[in-house]
């Protein structure tokens, strides 16, 4: 069994891809240059600043993905001058980045859209850039609904971020509001859904022994060809 990451473990790790991430900006020559920035946070790197190009962020997120120790790879990154439009859903009180756009059913000072996350997103088809699933999935009954409602409003280049308790870990329990539990293999069954229309392409999934994180990119308009078993045996039996 999975044993969750001491916290003086993550610390310490921190430190390392602190230092590992300043090398790779250093000499690799496809990120040398960049007005990009990264600090790490219990082993998700937070990547801020701004790229001319999309393909000069994909590049800088594959390689710091790649880093040993890395849990995930959160970006808010201007592309092309533009601010990307991120939705943060079920934010609550706290949003995952300032400037991010809150959606949740109870008001807060945080929540900038009110709306039922069990329903149709008050969003139009592929506008989004980014969409946070933090700590949402886990309290609906049925959460597929909602997954293909950030396929719909994710642009074809746009990531979703899922974070959510580890079915084994004690909080995916104790907690009595939620009502499913998640594995890294739930991430291979939304990728790759027998009967739906909606594929999803990992660039990355793992497990810290308490919680379930993972990266998808929609896979529609041809932007993309669905996983192959190749791919998906990088993140999942």
């Amino acid at each position: 069994m999975t044993e969750p990451v001491s916290q003086q473990r993550l610390r310490l790790r921190d430190e390392f891809l602190d230092r590992a991430a300043e090398e790779l900006f250093k000499y690799d020559e496809r990120l040398r240059g960049l007005d990009l920035q990264v600090r790490f946070d219990r082993g998700v790197a937070h990547l801020t600043g701004e790229v001319g190009e999309r393909a000069h962020l994909d590049t800088a997120r594959e390689l710091i993905g790649w880093l040993d120790g890395v849990f995930g790879v959160w970006d808010r990154v201007r592309v092309g001058g533009r601010d990307p439009l991120i939705l943060d859903l079920g934010c609550g009180s706290q949003k995952q980045y300032p400037g991010n756009l809150g959606v949740d059913l109870m008001a807060t000072g945080e929540v900038d859209v009110v709306a039922d996350l069990s329903g149709p997103l008050p969003f139009a088809d592929s506008c989004a850039d980014r969409v946070f699933l933090v700590h949402i999935l886990e309290h609906l009954i049925d959460f597929l609904p909602l997954v293909d409602e950030v396929h719909r409003v994710l642009r074809p280049d746009g990531i979703a971020y899922v974070l959510s308790p580890w079915w084994r870990y004690v909080n995916a329990v104790a907690d009595p509001t939620h009502v499913r539990m998640l594995d890294v293999q739930t991430i291979k069954g939304i990728c790759r859904r027998p009967g739906s229309s909606r594929t999803w392409f990992p660039l990355h999934a793992d497990c810290d022994g308490a919680s379930i994180f993972a990266e998808l990119r929609p896979v529609k308009d041809g932007s993309a060809e669905a996983p192959g078993a190749p791919h998906l045996a990088r993140f999942f039996d």
